[in-house]
């Protein structure tokens, strides 16, 4: 098959170039730099090409490719008619496949699926790593699932391997930036380079992971009915995942423009540091969802050795093009265009390895419950199962005492404001460590941290400075949680200055209710709220008193 590689000299571009020499192709790279062009040719032993595809577009009529890859980008630096490599290879009756990794690149590469399908011609983007290679991951761990909770993708690279320019500059300007996320069922937005995560690709290799933007954010949604999708990456050495998060705080207030200046500083930083660390990266795929009435983590873990991960963008369109035939015309983002075991073969021949687990997964409040979890009744166990984010919304009456203890308790700690009835909402957020509680009564929101104890039948829940220990108790199918202890920044505070706390949690009329009421130890009401929730998309009850 005669194909072009649009980039071909480049990191990705040229290994892809490789792999499809392997496979028995005629192989023409094409950039804009004759002397890289001509050396990565001669030492591959295929043919090049010098010009701009961008500028010259109609040169690539000279060659008369069957396929044209575009390895190049950024492509979200591609302007107004980023499509028009695509839309010149459907005019010529030639497959258009991408490494696009820019999400709204590779969505909007569906504008042009009738005149693809008209030409009989594929035009796929996304042909990498992300979303081609962790869709058809996705969807085999997703197989058989009656309902997807949660898909996250984590990509560590070794130090040592190679940077591209266009894939740092796509990094680097989400830093900071807000970007909208699929969680709990709700788009909201999540800054650039937030939610560190340790994330094990085998035993003894971990790293650090944070949010970015991928196609994955805005297609897993559609594609498997999830109702949370996350990605992250991670460098190997912390001194660069430290300098990203700087300049992710720097950018949120100061969102500066990654210029091209800026990203050779950038890239010159990361030069220096190259040497350091390992050739050693890998990929992580985990799905959490529900299987014969059971809730099941399925992980996919890659490892790549010997610094061949810069391969496993190339992989992806080295399986796409080996399954192109299969494949019906027309123009999309490539989601579940080739399965699992064709990505696994199309990296057979590399130093890469993958492995699968499947486990129970099990919420933190069941875990802290221990066997009297099976003693609530189902509304009360569904409020506490958060893989993600719950938000669960409804209506409550709030107390407020008027002692002197109770107005400074209800200053450091936010309570609300007494009310008969107010609309209240609570999102609950998966975190490394538990979990985050908001609660938004009618527009005042309340913020705590949750985190098991270590012993079980306890559970910590932490508000600014202060941290309280609860024992849990089941009673009559209701959860009790009364004050064990609490420390406030660190020190133990004596029992004689414990809040007391007579917290319930119950079912009525298949409906999750709450009674929260807090007393100062003389005695005191300091806050009382009361009412029911039910999940974001239901119909909140009316408050029973």
């Amino acid at each position: 098959m005669k194909i072009v590689v649009l980039g071909g000299y480049g990191v990705f571009g040229s290994r892809l170039t490789e792999l499809l020499l392997r496979d028995g192709h005629e192989v023409t790279i094409v950039g804009r730099d004759a002397g890289k062009a001509d050396a990565l040719a001669t030492r591959l032993g295929c043919d090049w090409a010098a010009f701009d595809i961008h500028r010259d577009a109609e040169k690539l009529l000279e060659l008369k490719p069957e396929v044209v890859i575009d390895a190049a980008g950024p492509f979200q630096a591609y302007g107004a008619d980023g499509y028009h490599v695509a839309r010149l290879c459907i005019d010529i009756g030639a497959d258009y496949l991408d490494l696009a990794d820019d999400a709204a690149f590779a969505q909007g590469i569906s504008g042009l699926d009738e005149a693809a399908k008209a030409a009989g011609r594929r035009v796929l983007s996304g042909v990498s790593s992300v979303p081609a290679l962790s869709g058809a991951v996705a969807a085999e761990l997703c197989r058989d699932m009656a309902q997807v909770d949660l898909i996250e993708t984590a990509i560590l690279p070794g130090n040592q391997a190679p940077r591209g320019a266009s894939v740092m500059a796509s990094i680097l300007s989400q830093l900071g930036a807000a970007v909208p996320v699929w969680r709990g069922s709700r788009w909201q937005d999540q800054k650039g380079w937030s939610d560190a995560r340790s994330v094990t690709l085998m035993p003894g290799l971990t790293r650090r992971a944070r949010f970015i933007e991928v196609p994955d954010i805005c297609l897993f949604p559609k594609v498997f009915g999830a109702r949370s999708v996350m990605f992250r990456a991670g460098m190997e050495l912390g001194i660069l995942n430290w300098g990203m998060a700087i300049v992710a705080a720097v950018r949120s207030v100061w969102p500066f423009e990654i210029t091209t200046r800026r990203l050779a500083v950038f890239r010159s930083l990361a030069q220096i540091l190259q040497p350091f660390g390992t050739d050693r990266g890998g990929m992580a795929v985990d799905v959490v969802g529900a299987v014969s009435g059971a809730t099941v983590r399925r992980s996919w873990r890659l490892v790549a050795e010997a610094g061949e991960g810069p391969f496993m963008p190339a992989v992806a369109a080295r399986a796409v093009v080996r399954n192109l035939a299969d494949i019906p015309p027309g123009a999309r983002a490539c989601v579940t265009e080739v399965p699992l075991k064709e990505m696994q073969a199309a990296f057979a021949d590399l130093q890469v390895h993958d492995t699968r687990s499947e486990k129970l997964w099990v919420p933190q409040f069941q875990k802290a419950l221990g066997a009297f979890w099976d003693r609530l009744p189902a509304a009360v166990q569904d409020a506490h199962r958060v893989v993600d984010v719950t938000r669960l919304h409804g209506h409550a009456q709030i107390e407020r005492g008027n002692g002197l203890l109770a107005v400074a308790a209800a200053r450091v700690f936010g309570f609300p404001k007494a009310t008969e009835r107010c609309q209240v909402s609570v999102t609950k957020t998966v975190t490394e460590k538990g979990e985050v509680w908001a609660r938004d009564f009618g527009g005042h929101v309340m913020r705590s941290r949750c985190e098991l104890a270590p012993k079980e039948g306890r559970f910590r829940e932490r508000f600014g400075a202060f941290l309280f220990e609860m024992d849990l108790k089941v009673e009559d199918a209701e959860v009790h949680m009364p004050v064990r202890r609490a420390w406030c920044l660190g020190v133990a505070l004596p029992k004689i200055l414990l809040p007391f706390s007579d917290t319930r949690e119950f079912e009525r009329d298949g409906t999750f209710h709450f009674d929260v009421a807090l007393y100062a130890p003389t005695g005191s009401l300091m806050v009382r709220y009361r009412g029911s929730l039910l999940p974001v998309g239901s119909d909140a009850p009316i408050l029973q008193n």
